[in-house]
């Protein structure tokens, strides 16, 4: 098929929701990366989703609502700490994962009982859902394994021919996934992926929040999946991916002595200037960094980078996401220097 390209004025809004109605993909912008929407309670619809990412079926998706009236078609029960959370953090960049409706089917949930649900704040993903009138399901609009894509061209790169439309809502704000939690019998908040929304804020809310170990470590074999994000090798470039955690003075040592054709180094601002080998830099702030590390990641592909050492951000506040991502993308091969 050919893929539509559509801007975000009202008649093309209207073309989309269309779109979505009649069981067809669309990509969609929300706050955190664009996302590959579809019907979530439309079977044959999400089997688009998963044709055209090449995504594991055990990998559940997350739902998306645009108003907090949306959540009980969705899920089961919503506890007392959920319409809190909620109240705290819709619409934003947080998923609950909920005991799901029977109308939600298997493969959007991935198999499980409970689904992932969250209220963007992307204006125009808002649009979109209420003008299609049904629950969206949107995991990133990337094919699976690849960097999420933070604008409607990334999209189109890897999606032409694959869906319906892509709709242009510009450059993503945050730039990373949406933090996504487990209510925990006991009241305790669980992050199985960390994103914009941090411990810290989700501290002023719930008595106790935990970081489930799967953030920064692989699951083991037969583990199951509560979450997208957890389970596989995600966000990888074509070229092969380093972490390197230490000193500045030690990773530029490191960077130096490994200086060959199509070696690249991924830093700080302000850092690129102080080594010989081809640089990128993605900021300095968690923040930033959040923003940039996709785009960054596609753009050494683009330049035709093989190998990349990557200098790790802090893994608390937003950096825990950005580091989260980049683990991921680098395979959990880790130097420290």
């Amino acid at each position: 098929m050919e893929t539509k390209l559509l801007s975000d004025h009202a008649e093309d809004l209207l073309e989309a929701a269309e779109l979505l109605r009649n069981g067809a993909v669309v990509g969609m912008p929300t706050e955190t990366v664009y996302g590959l929407a579809a019907d979530a309670r439309n079977p044959e619809a999400v089997r688009q989703i998963f044709a055209a990412k090449g995504r594991p079926a055990d990998n559940p998706l997350i739902v998306h609502i645009a108003e907090m009236r949306a959540l009980e078609q969705v899920a089961a029960t919503v506890p007392p700490l959920a319409e809190k959370l909620a109240e705290r953090f819709w619409p934003g960049p947080l998923t609950m994962i909920l005991p799901k409706r029977k109308e939600i089917p298997e493969i959007t949930s991935g198999g499980l009982d409970t689904v992932g649900i969250r209220m963007p704040s992307h204006p125009v993903a808002r649009a979109l859902i209420q003008l299609s009138g049904v629950p969206i399901a949107a995991p990133s609009a990337n094919i699976s394994g690849y960097p999420s894509p933070t604008t409607a061209q990334h999209v189109m790169r890897d999606m032409q021919g694959k869906i319906a439309a892509v709709v242009d809502g510009g450059a993503c704000s945050v730039g990373v996934e949406s933090t996504v939690i487990a209510l925990e019998p006991n009241g305790t908040v669980r992050i199985l992926r960390p994103g914009f929304v941090t411990k810290e804020m989700l501290e002023e809310v719930a008595p106790e929040v935990t970081l489930d170990p799967a953030i920064l470590h692989q699951l083991q074999e037969g583990q199951t999946v509560r979450s997208p994000g957890m389970k596989y090798q995600h966000y990888s470039p074509r070229a092969h991916v380093i972490l390197v955690e230490g000193s500045w003075q030690n990773f530029a040592a490191l960077a130096e002595q490994n200086r060959a054709d199509g070696v690249y180094a991924l830093v700080f601002d302000g850092e690129e200037t102080m080594l010989s080998l081809p640089c990128l830099t993605y900021g300095r702030s968690g923040r930033e960094q959040a923003q940039q590390i996709f785009s960054k990641l596609r753009e050494l592909d683009d330049d035709g980078a093989q190998k990349v050492y990557v200098r790790a951000p802090k893994p608390e506040g937003i950096g825990l996401a950005v580091y989260n991502r980049l683990i991921r993308a680098a395979g959990f091969e880790v130097i420290q220097v």
